[in-house]
């Protein structure tokens, strides 16, 4: 019964996972509008989703040589490819961050994610009212 629940939950799970990631790098391109020689970068989610999905990948971690290392909490735990975005229009300094097309995506994305914990927090309530009836 219970790997039953989780094979229901797995498929949003992993795709909150790979938007959450997605809206990691989005979020760097923002933040990175002004930085010299900074390439936009971003993953086409539908083959990241079809890859996190056939495979469950692993996260590697960094090395660490002394337990006084910070870990990091920015890795790709995903398995997603990591694309640059072509300048649309290039700028002198090297930057291919269009903010307009960042702010848009940022915000699509986000539309995605809320979508897909709306349909989780669906399900789980139909999973429990049917617990609760049974």
């Amino acid at each position: 019964m219970i790997s039953k629940l989780d094979e229901a939950l797995q498929f949003h799970q992993t795709a909150l996972t790979v938007r959450g990631y997605r809206q990691q790098l989005l979020a760097s391109n923002i933040a990175n509008a002004d930085t010299p020689n900074f390439k936009a970068r971003d993953i086409d989610f539908p083959s990241a989703l079809q890859g996190a999905l056939s495979s469950r990948p692993t996260s590697t971690g960094l090395a660490v040589t002394s337990p006084r290392h910070i870990g990091s909490s920015g890795e790709n735990t995903t398995g997603a490819k990591i694309l640059y975005r072509a300048p649309v229009q290039p700028s002198i300094d090297g930057n291919t961050v269009n903010m307009d097309v960042e702010r848009t995506q940022f915000m699509e994305n986000a539309i995605h994610y809320e979508a897909n914990v709306a349909l989780l927090n669906g399900q789980i309530r139909f999973m429990m009212l049917a617990i609760q009836q049974g």
